[in-house]
């Protein structure tokens, strides 16, 4: 009898599955029947390649797609033009995804091979958010088609998020309680391999340190006068001596922003700028106090003053398990990227200028093994990941070895390569989002999760307080 039964559990284990694996294949076919379309979309936010919260033909591109989807568009959210949020359906469950699409100052190239700006000291796509943007967009829109197919009630938030690369737009969704209701968060990001391993981060804070002092004329009336630059050269002596008694993963970096303009005129006003990292929120806070104190220190012994403005802050990723895993497994059946043979040649003469031994080019076919894992970096998801379970991958936009924030970054995310990696996370999105909406059970395992990585105690506080989105802050000055 318990023979029959066990028979009885895994052919009604298989059958589910299979039914499974058959709605996958229906979101995988739309998407492979739009993958010429979704191209064309990412290389013509390539082309535009605008900057962190300056995106208005990137967004209106994305916004423009959703809309003729049928889904209904929040403009201007969290006090951000460029932001957005596209919706399809109703009631449960709600599952979010993130999209991108700000590009990188100096990084402007052409689709090639070797080093061929499209404009001296232009823009770029140097993180590859055109490819971003578009496959989350495309994933959203295959979820939706098979909501629409199959009469199934639940609801698709596609994020439109500005300005990852400095403004950290997420924390003000986060903090505008945009997330409120969604049960999950599916994110990606492009990559040079193929990842859906769970992963956590660094958190940061960032600010500015401006000093005040009294000019007077250094040979004349050198006592007349106050150093405004001696307090910065005060305070980043106290950081420096403090670097000895800090955890051993946190990290500090500074730069002086201004200094004075004439050696002979004592400087009235300077300022220097902070970030500070650490693996944990609350180690974050401890080395921001710290550094503070060293300011004020700083002012007090040259007689300065000193005003402070927080830039940005960001909470470290909070992995959960549960649904990595599933997304991990859906990679598996998606696989890696598949190079023609002028792709090679492509990826062959790319690797020759980077200065390093590069992985063999096969490694983009390839899934990495699953493991929790951390990167020494840091990402404005880190908010949405402490107020909704959040998952995330990396397919191999680019080739094997590619250096992020690169000129080769930009060429890979210009073309076929970069297009191809593209549709395979949005393949994987969508299958992922499929198992979440046939069955919810999976949703409940990665709250309970969540719940108990976070803590029954725990209250979502940013680390940029009441501030407003740094609007200006790739503006040219």
């Amino acid at each position: 009898m318990r023979i029959t039964v066990a028979i009885l559990f895994c052919l009604l284990h298989s059958v589910v599955f299979a039914q499974y694996d058959k709605e996958k294949k229906v979101v995988i076919d739309d998407l492979d029947k739009k993958f010429p379309e979704y191209s064309e979309i990412a290389k013509e936010i390539w082309d535009y390649a605008e900057l962190g919260f300056l995106e208005e033909k990137s967004t209106a591109v994305l916004q423009n797609l959703l809309e003729k989807e049928g889904f209904k568009i929040d403009k201007g959210v969290a006090g951000m033009p460029t932001a957005f949020v596209a919706t399809y359906g109703s009631g449960k469950p709600v599952i979010g995804i993130l999209a991108e699409y700000d590009a990188l100052p100096g990084l402007s190239q052409q689709a090639v091979p070797t080093k061929s700006p499209v404009v001296e000291g232009g823009n770029g796509q140097g993180c590859g958010h055109n490819l971003f943007g578009t496959a989350s967009s495309a994933s959203a829109i295959a979820l939706k088609t098979w909501l629409e197919k199959n009469k199934k009630s639940g609801t698709v938030k596609l994020y439109g998020t500005p300005a990852e690369e400095g403004g950290a737009a997420k924390v003000y969704i986060a903090r505008a309680g945009l997330l409120d209701g969604v049960d999950a968060v599916i994110n990606w990001h492009p990559s040079s391999q193929n990842d859906a391993s769970a992963q956590t981060c660094l958190a940061v804070k960032q600010g500015m340190f401006k000093f005040y002092g009294r000019s007077a004329h250094a040979a004349a009336a050198p006592h007349r006068g106050r150093s405004a630059l001696d307090g910065v050269e005060a305070m980043n002596y106290m950081v420096n001596l403090m670097r000895e008694h800090v955890p051993q993963e946190s990290r500090i970096h500074y730069v002086i922003k201004k200094g004075g303009e004439a050696p002979n005129v004592v400087p009235d006003y300077a300022e220097v700028e902070y970030i500070v990292r650490s693996p944990e929120v609350d180690g974050v806070k401890d080395l921001w106090n710290r550094v503070v104190k060293a300011a004020e220190a700083g002012a007090m012994g040259t007689e300065t003053t000193v005003k402070i403005e927080v830039i940005s802050g960001i909470y470290n990723l909070l992995p959960n398990e549960t649904l990595a895993k599933l997304q991990y497994a859906n990679l598996k059946k998606v696989g890696g990227v598949q190079y023609t043979p002028e792709e090679v040649a492509f990826a062959k003469k790319m690797q020759e200028s980077f200065g390093f031994e590069a992985p063999p080019i096969e490694e983009a076919q390839k899934v990495q093994d699953y493991k929790l894992g951390f990167f020494p970096a840091s990402t404005d998801v880190g908010d949405i990941s402490w107020l909704v379970p959040t998952v995330a991958l990396g397919t191999a936009t680019a080739v094997p070895g590619t250096p992020g924030h690169s000129w080769q970054n930009v060429a890979c995310s210009g073309m076929s390569i970069g297009f191809k990696g593209m549709i395979n996370a949005a393949k994987v999105m969508a299958m992922t989002g499929v198992d979440l909406f046939m069955n919810p059970a999976y949703l409940t395992k990665a709250r309970e999760e969540f719940e108990t990585k976070r803590g029954k105690d725990f209250k979502y506080e940013s680390l940029v307080g009441d501030r407003e989105p740094p609007l200006d802050f790739r503006k040219s000055k």
